[in-house]
């Protein structure tokens, strides 16, 4: 009995950086149950209760992102059905041959489809985008449990209507317009939602990376929404949006059942890491030199001891420290303005930036099928299927983005490196995408990867960091409301992009579009440069202070 308490001690004790104090009242009913059942049936089971805590938060978030695209992506597939060339069809018995518009479905039945087809994006992007804003404040203010099972349940009831518009034969606008701003607004909920849970459930440490990985659950949303509206596209178009919806509210029910948006809900608490020598050295000490006399080498670094050593920093307090921060107190921190996240160092270069990257993300994500539809022979549930290879490349460019984020510590420069790449892999695909369908996919992933990249990076790591910024004051309650602003800024973009797409394909060609898109992701590029710039030269102040001076005295 006594060995079996000390080992359980020591795997408690084992990661240093958190203690137990028993599940509180708010922990999910799901996590009540399966704690009754596991003392009943293994009493004496030993576990580390924070990685599987985390394990299981890693889990939950990345399906139910992966069911908020999922969602999302039906409409891009159904469009090439809403409206397409009904020469090349056979039509069914007793329909007027004289009507070219025969096939399509009202009120789509028009010569310009393509712009209510982008009337249909821009509804569903520009209330997303200005909800957004709104649902990061709300969600540093609720259980985010509770914010993300209600805003699932809300957006699979949205996307079960728009199929039901095919089901009763509803053919007014009005009702598809009103159906896509009701879900943009339902969907402003996961993301904030999904990040600030897991923000809260990890440290700092490799962030990019486990971000990275997270984050390919929206390329994959996007891959199953795709090939699950391909299969009925053709068929019965309804079912493409309600087989999705029936998925979401399914996930929806687990995240109520089960997710624990906070350590404390299931009695943890995660301790900060303490302060690396490494960053202590670099603030109290001033940069190492090396004095070579003749032959004899001394390193002059000040002591502190020493008269000319600066005066040690302690945490007492004096006359200005009330001033300058506010005492923390665990577990009450007041969530933070709009303002004052917006004031946070980086904030508005790297929203701005992901003005532009999630214009070319989503056009390519609401018109890509059609695209390729109308580029090459292929039929739209073949269409479909293939545009999922940029999704493909999306999850690549998520984990390649976040590992070189941690190994160079320098998130503006890699989106920089993938932006410049960028704009030649989308000059090709115009030109010679079509020419092929091998050449067709390589592309594809290629452009995935450049294009989802930086957009992944900022949306998942960056808001992370900046959402826990130093000017903050250990305030952690800005994480939503940071989050919220980066992605709501560039929702923004997201919204405007697919609505000139379906303009610009619509009154001129769809190269004038690759055009846009190619100018739109120079202008990301050159909204980092200031931070690529400060990166840089921090950089070289890190490799100066690793290899000290030589001062040489003859």
């Amino acid at each position: 009995m006594r060995g079996g308490v000390l080992n359980l001690l020591r795997i408690l004790m084992r990661g240093k950086c958190f203690k137990m104090t028993g599940v509180s009242r708010d922990a999910p009913i799901g996590i009540q149950c399966l704690q009754k059942l596991s003392g009943w049936l293994c009493p004496r089971m030993q576990i580390n209760r924070l990685r599987w805590y985390q394990a299981a938060v890693l889990l939950l978030t990345y399906f139910t992102y992966m069911t908020y695209h999922l969602t999302r992506k039906p409409i891009s597939v159904v469009k090439s059905v809403l409206h397409q060339n009904c020469s090349g069809l056979v039509p069914p018995p007793g329909t007027d041959t004289t009507d070219d518009q025969w096939c399509n479905w009202p009120p789509f039945n028009t010569n310009d489809a393509n712009t209510l087809l982008g009337a249909l994006d821009s509804a569903f992007l520009f209330s997303y985008a200005g909800a957004m804003f709104i649902s990061g404040m709300v969600a540093e203010r609720v259980d985010l449990r509770y914010f993300l099972s209600l805003g699932m349940l809300v957006s699979a009831i949205f996307c079960y209507l728009f199929g039901l518009g095919k089901t009763l034969s509803i053919h007014s606008i009005s009702f598809y317009l009103l159906v896509q701003a009701g879900a943009g607004i339902a969907q402003t909920t996961g993301w904030p939602g999904t990040v600030a849970t897991v923000g809260k459930w990890f440290g700092n440490s490799k962030k990019g990376l486990i971000f990275g990985i997270w984050n390919s659950h929206t390329s994959l949303g996007n891959i199953l929404g795709t090939v699950m509206a391909a299969e009925f596209v053709e068929a019965d178009w309804a079912l493409s949006f309600i087989y999705p919806a029936l998925g979401m509210g399914f996930v929806g029910m687990l995240v109520w059942l089960f997710l624990p948006s906070e350590p404390r809900h299931v009695g943890l608490v995660i301790s900060p890491r303490p302060e690396s020598r490494q960053s202590r050295r670099s603030e109290d000490e001033e940069e190492p030199s090396q004095v070579i006399v003749g032959d004899q080498a001394a390193s002059l670094r000040p002591n502190r001891h020493s008269a000319n050593a600066p005066p040690p920093q302690t945490d007492e307090a004096d006359e200005s420290t009330a001033l300058l921060r506010r005492p923390s107190r665990e577990g009450g921190e007041s969530a933070v303005s709009l303002s004052r996240a917006l004031s946070i160092p980086g904030v508005l270069e790297f929203s701005l930036s992901l003005f532009f990257a999630k214009l070319v993300s989503y056009t390519f994500l609401y018109w890509l099928p059609l695209y390729i539809n109308t580029s090459t022979s292929l039929t739209p549930k073949q269409s479909g299927e293939l545009s999922t290879a940029f999704d493909v490349g999306g999850v690549v460019g998520a984990v390649l983005a976040g590992l070189l984020a941690d190994c160079a510590g320098c998130p503006a420069l890699v989106c920089a490196a993938f932006y410049t790449f960028c704009a030649p892999v989308l000059l090709a695909y115009q030109r010679w995408g079509a020419v092929s369908y091998g050449l067709n996919v390589a592309l594809l992933v290629l452009g995935g990867v450049l294009v989802n990249g930086p957009y992944a990076l900022i949306t998942t790591a960056v808001s992370a960091d900046l959402g826990t910024h130093s000017s903050l004051a250990g305030d952690s309650k800005a994480l939503a409301t940071v989050t919220a602003i980066i992605d709501g800024t560039g929702s923004i973009g997201a919204a405007i992009g697919p609505m000139l797409a379906g303009v610009v394909s619509s009154s001129g060609s769809w190269s004038h579009v690759f055009y846009m898109l190619i100018s739109c992701d120079l202008l990301a590029l050159c909204l980092l440069l200031r931070i690529v710039k400060s990166e840089v030269v921090k950089l070289r102040q890190e490799r100066r202070l690793a290899s000290p001076r030589i001062i040489r005295i003859e």
